[in-house]
């Protein structure tokens, strides 16, 4: 029968399985060790968490750091050894016992699946460097209260008194009692069957009396109204009324189509401007009124009486010359070519405009030739198609410009000025600038292009040929 085992033995089995440390070179010789190899030998963690280092393995450590040597399994007796028989059956039977008992760790250790190996290595916490900067002490802000921040607003900016055209907050009546420049009454009416939009100018009321910019007026009680009709952002393509004379209260019942689909039509903004004609003066802009398509049903339809509003475009236009350049260097001859014209400004209150295109050559500061249209009755679009060749040498060419003018025609008394452009060495603008360029680059090839006509007083300003010219 065995002897029990001693409290040392039984001390260092409990410390092997509570242990969650163990050396992977010295699993299966465990108990023959008396402690685990520190620093040469790679760590496996077994958990989560590193389980608190054994005793033994701390004294250890502690009797390597004291220079002490390290006594092995065979060196250090688990029991005291002695000759007697039963001493060595004992030990022998004991030796067995532990032997099966690491081989049962071994094969338990062999059916766990390995866990990665990790290399802990002590982490020092220090300074980086030897130099400290000093900490510069945090700047205190200033707190906020609701009253600071109210106190950025200027009111001015969101009063209904400001000089900003938003009046989309007002009503009609409010608007006709601050700006009091009158109403007018229109309709809508989209045709789905044939694809436009059909525009009924049916009066006005309320007129306020005429301006006069320049003291040219003659009558200042009465004006002499008409309305211009455009889908923005096309300010081109647009309509105009006939001119209503001498009252404040105009009828017009005119329509007006434009061919335009539907879906685009509900993008657009329809525009009218209310203008006053004055033939010895510049019209002056009354009031606008400005109704998004997509706020309306336009299949529909309707009419509306709306306030008048101020317009920021003081300046009325003139009107557009679309012209044709072409020069022919081995001739030495300049062609023009005036093929139509668009919205010109109406001259006449009763039959609208009888326009024509006067055509000067000037080279240099001196007037070389004049040519002209055919005048067409009663029509604010016309179309000419006709076409004009001046003689002007390849020496020449730089040095020379032409004057476009266009006037009304008038049996009674002196034409009536309506606009003027000037192309060339002396051009009135960078549009007409960039026509004479083109043609100059394009030699036997024809330039067409289109031109905002522009005021007598404009034309004098920029361009040394217009002053040369009547």
């Amino acid at each position: 029968m065995l002897e029990p085992l001693n409290e040392g033995f039984l001390s260092r089995i409990s410390d092997l399985l509570l242990c969650r440390w163990t050396c992977r070179h010295c699993c299966q010789k465990c108990y023959e060790s008396s402690c685990c190899q520190s620093s040469e030998d790679e760590v496996e963690i077994l958990g989560p968490f590193p389980a608190q280092t054994p005793p033994w393995l701390l004294a250890s450590r502690s009797s390597d750091k004291d220079g002490n040597s390290v006594h092995t399994a065979s060196e250090v007796p688990l029991t005291p050894r002695t000759n007697s028989p039963d001493r060595r059956c004992s030990s022998s039977d004991t030796s067995k016992s532990t032997y099966s008992l690491t081989r049962r760790i071994s094969s338990l250790d062999s059916r766990r699946p390995s866990s990665p190996l990790i290399d802990i290595k002590p982490i020092e916490f220090g300074v980086l460097s030897a130099k400290k900067e000093p900490i510069q002490p945090s700047v205190l802000r200033r707190t906020y209260t609701p009253d600071d921040y109210f106190r950025k607003f200027e009111p001015r900016l969101y009063s209904l008194g400001s000089n900003s055209d938003d009046v989309d907050f007002l009503t009609d009546a409010e608007i006709l009692s601050k700006y009091q420049l009158g109403m007018l009454h229109f309709s809508t009416q989209y045709d789905l069957l044939h694809n436009h939009l059909t525009v009924r100018v049916i009066e006005a009321r309320d007129l306020p009396p005429p301006i006069s910019h320049d003291g040219a007026r003659q009558d200042m009680a009465h004006s002499n109204p008409y309305v211009k009709i455009c889908l923005l952002p096309d300010q081109k393509n647009s309509k105009q009324t006939g001119v209503k004379r001498k009252t404040q209260k105009p009828v017009f019942e005119e329509r007006y189509t434009f061919e335009i689909p539907f879906l685009e039509a509900q993008r657009r903004t329809l525009l009218l401007t209310v203008l006053d004609f004055d033939k010895f003066s510049r019209h002056c802009v009354i009031g606008k009124v400005a109704v998004p398509l997509c706020e309306v049903d336009l299949v529909k339809g309707g009419h509306w009486w709306k306030a008048l509003i101020p317009s920021s475009q003081n300046e009325v236009e003139l009107g557009e010359l679309l012209l044709s350049l072409n020069y022919l260097p081995s001739a030495g001859r300049l062609n023009v070519d005036v093929i139509r014209a668009k919205q010109l400004l109406q001259t006449d209150v009763s039959q609208g405009s009888d326009p024509f295109v006067k055509i000067q050559l000037v080279h240099g500061l001196k007037l070389v030739k004049t040519k002209k249209t055919s005048f067409l009755r009663g029509t604010i679009d016309p179309f000419y198609n006709e076409s004009f060749s001046f003689k002007v040498p390849q020496e020449e060419l730089e040095n020379a410009s032409l004057v476009f003018t266009v006037f009304g025609h008038n049996m009674k008394s002196s034409n009536d000025f309506i606009g003027r452009i000037v192309i060339g060495q002396y051009s009135s603008g960078p549009s007409e600038s960039n026509h004479w360029r083109r043609m100059l680059s394009a030699h036997r090839t024809a330039v067409e292009q289109w031109h905002s006509l522009r005021s007598r007083a404009e034309c004098d300003r920029v361009s040394p040929a217009s002053l040369e010219v009547t």
